[in-house]
């Protein structure tokens, strides 16, 4: 935490309530025939246990010793409210496939205030279904166009060329610029070269910090600088609404800022929503994924290896200078298979919450109506009784994709599936494609994934980096 004096104030306050109301608050709840599990603290409950970072390779010491002492269902108290954690895969997914009907998308108040009332993550029914069906149809309709794909791969070309002169670079740092720039360029119709460019990407640093913070809104705190920082974008994004209406000579460039102009029935606080929640999800985890691939990669020679073969053929069979194309993408197997894994093995998601309209019973599981649940992907990702060494980065065990796709759900699912998931493994596939081929790396410092709950490199992720010839690819 950043602020911890207010930690430790925190934690008195639920100490001298536990002491008034720990013999009674949780009576009533004991009577139903719950999952086991441990209350933990009034008030707190379990949470700061919960939220204690960890390697995001690992399930961290909270789930692993309760999972250990109850099995992979529990009950606790999580975020002031009382909570079934699942990290039954077959519960997970009755979870996610029933949205609206028994279960509801239920955030805390403080991660609603950040990313505003109108995000897909806070809307539910038909507005969520409007909202969605607008950024699904376009990311559908460009994800393999041609323009797309060369503005990927000239981008992609671009970050490595300025690393030509360098032995080392912060990684993380300049992967968040690749995707952030990206997304601006595909979506807004913004250059890098752009000053609001680099304006966003500072909103949005400061921004995503607010996730990992105590949640007091008090001047100077990490919470109430990403709060303002919301503001900020709301306001650049609608400002660059505004000057697209009144400037004809952007309009009709078939980016998304045209697609949702068109749409008559969108409010602006809608419209700059969207935006928002697009290039929030498209940026940081697409950052995060390209960055947990290096990591692996870096310790892992024989798949670092078989992924440069792959793009080595590919590559052959194209002429000097020719760029990637959808049927390149479509070759790239392993490459899919590396994608995979590696959100396997890093978790960018730890749990998604919900809440419970009803009772309901499932197989032996008794959930009550208004109490939260959570799917925990990261206790299936790596339960070994469903991956075999599943700490082991090994993306052959993808080679049956099927029965992969059963156990592992790094996207999500149901109604709220990631509607850009395709997207991004465009963005990766091409990313990855010239870097293996234009360089090696290793890791400078004990560097490594850690979940806040979200994922984040401490130090950057700083590489040792070389090049292995002559830049493979067309930067024209």
């Amino acid at each position: 935490m950043e602020e911890p004096v207010f930690v430790i104030l925190f934690l008195l306050l639920c100490l001298c309530f536990s002491l008034l109301v720990a013999p009674h608050l949780f009576a009533k709840q004991e009577a139903k025939n719950l999952p086991p599990g441990s209350m933990g603290w009034p008030i707190c409950g379990e949470t700061l246990s919960f939220l204690k970072s960890h390697r995001s390779t690992s399930m961290g010491s909270f789930l692993k010793k309760h999972c250990s002492s109850y099995g992979k269902v529990f009950k606790s108290h999580l975020f002031g409210s009382p909570t079934i954690v699942s990290g039954d895969p077959e519960l997970n997914l009755f979870i996610l496939q029933n949205e609206e009907k028994l279960f509801r998308a239920s955030y805390t108040k403080p991660v609603l205030d950040i990313v505003g009332k109108l995000s897909l993550i806070a809307v539910s029914g038909e507005l969520h279904k409007k909202l969605r069906s607008i950024a699904v149809s376009f990311i559908t309709s460009s994800k393999s166009t041609p323009h797309f794909l060369l503005l990927v791969e000239k981008m992609s070309l671009s970050i490595m060329n300025s690393w030509k002169e360098q032995k080392q670079i912060a990684f993380y740092v300049e992967t968040k610029k690749f995707t952030l720039y990206l997304l601006l360029n595909h979506f807004l119709s913004i250059g890098p070269e752009e000053p609001l460019a680099f304006k966003i990407l500072e909103d949005f640093e400061t921004y995503m910090k607010g996730f990992m913070s105590l949640p007091i809104y008090i001047p100077g705190t990490a919470y109430a600088k990403a709060v303002k920082a919301r503001e900020r974008l709301s306001l650049t994004v609608r400002e660059i609404i505004r000057e697209r209406e009144q400037n004809n000579s952007r309009h009709g460039e078939g980016n998304f800022l045209d697609v949702i102009m068109a749409k008559q029935g969108l409010s602006y606080e809608e419209r700059v929503s969207i935006v928002l929640d697009i290039l929030l999800a498209g940026y940081e985890t697409t950052a995060t994924l390209i960055a947990l691939i290096v990591y692996f990669l870096a310790n892992a020679p024989d798949v670092f290896d078989q992924l440069k073969e792959e793009h080595q053929e590919i590559r052959k069979r194209k002429d000097d200078g020719e760029p990637l194309n959808w049927e390149d993408y479509q070759k790239m197997q392993f490459t899919n298979n590396v994608i995979h894994e590696a959100l396997r093995c890093g978790n960018i998601a730890k749990f998604v919450p919900r809440k419970a309209l009803q009772d309901i019973v499932f197989k032996d599981y008794f959930i009550p109506s208004g109490w939260k649940v959570f799917p925990v992907f990261t206790a299936v990702h790596l339960d070994p009784t469903l991956h075999e060494n599943p700490s082991e980065f090994n993306p052959w065990r993808w080679t049956d994709y099927k029965a992969m796709s059963k156990r592992v759900m790094p996207f999500g699912g149901g109604p709220r599936h990631c509607p850009g998931s395709e997207l991004a493994k465009v963005e990766i596939s091409f990313f990855l494609h010239h870097l293996v081929l234009n360089y090696r790396w290793k890791i400078k410092a004990d560097d490594f994934p850690v979940a806040y709950p979200y994922v984040e490199f401490p130090r950057g992720l700083v590489l040792d980096i070389e090049p292995t010839g002559v830049m493979v690819g067309n930067n024209d």
